[in-house]
């Protein structure tokens, strides 16, 4: 099975595009579907070089690309490694932490800032509060087996969340032992370009894609009690949704 996939890598001789080029594609295409599995170790620079009938240097410079688009992680020592993807289905309200373990991820937080502040005028709108009331306030950047996956801000009302500094791993985890877990949330995704400061925090290029993501959470009884702001890389995200048609429903 190894050696199929690493056949299907071969480039093709009348493509005139460069070799690397035509590796790295072929490589980010099997990646993309599921030939090579998260955290599953990428064949060696060697090995693909000499299976293929490529140069090293040739092989090395397809891997340089496909680190850059964020499909293959670099670890010291020992060697390439297919990165992690979130495939994370818009019809189930759950958190990150959760959607990483469900798939055998390793969930993990870099706390940037706990604190309680005081609610923008679009903060306060979002959560029914009024303006000025203060709120916990909680920025981090989410990683999955330390791959920096997203940069997240989170916004609670101060009378639901008074020790922003004693969230540690999952923020639902920790509402839900306090009773107030949201039970149905509003989703709002589009796509933006990372500014330099975005940029900088996910580990990407200036100006690349990334999935700004708005979610405003509820309790059963209607009341808002978190705000969130994800801003996602879009090549490690995936968002599924599945769609049903009505039986009587008319068709063109």
């Amino acid at each position: 099975m190894k050696k199929n996939r690493i056949a299907a890598l071969k480039p093709n001789e009348s493509d005139a595009s460069p070799l690397y080029l035509q590796l790295a594609r072929k490589l980010a295409e099997s990646i993309r579907d599921g030939r090579f599995q998260s955290h599953e170790a990428l064949p060696s620079e060697r090995l693909l070089s000499e299976s293929l009938g490529l140069s090293r240097v040739t092989a090395r410079k397809a891997i340089d690309q496909l680190v850059e688009q964020g499909l293959i992680v670099r670890r010291r020592g020992s060697g390439n490694y297919i990165a992690p993807r979130l495939e994370q289905p818009l019809s189930r309200l759950s958190s990150f932490s959760e959607e990483l373990r469900r798939r055998g991820h390793i969930p993990n937080s870099t706390w940037l800032r706990r604190a309680i502040t005081e609610a923008s005028p679009e903060e306060a709108h979002a959560l029914g509060i009024a303006p000025g009331s203060k709120v916990a306030r909680l920025q981090r950047l989410r990683l999955a087996d330390d791959v920096v996956m997203a940069y997240e801000v989170s916004v609670i009302p101060q009378a639901m969340l008074s020790r922003p500094d004693q969230v540690e791993g999952s923020l639902y985890e920790y509402l839900a032992q306090a009773g107030r877990a949201p039970t149905r949330a509003v989703q709002h995704l589009r796509a933006m370009n990372a500014d330099p400061q975005l940029a900088a925090q996910l580990r990407v290029a200036v100006g690349q894609a990334v999935l700004f993501i708005t979610r405003v959470g509820y309790l059963d009884s209607g009341e808002a009690i978190e705000l969130t702001h994800s801003y996602c890389r879009s090549d490690y995200y995936d968002f599924v949704a599945e769609l049903r048609r009505d039986p009587g429903q008319a068709t063109e």
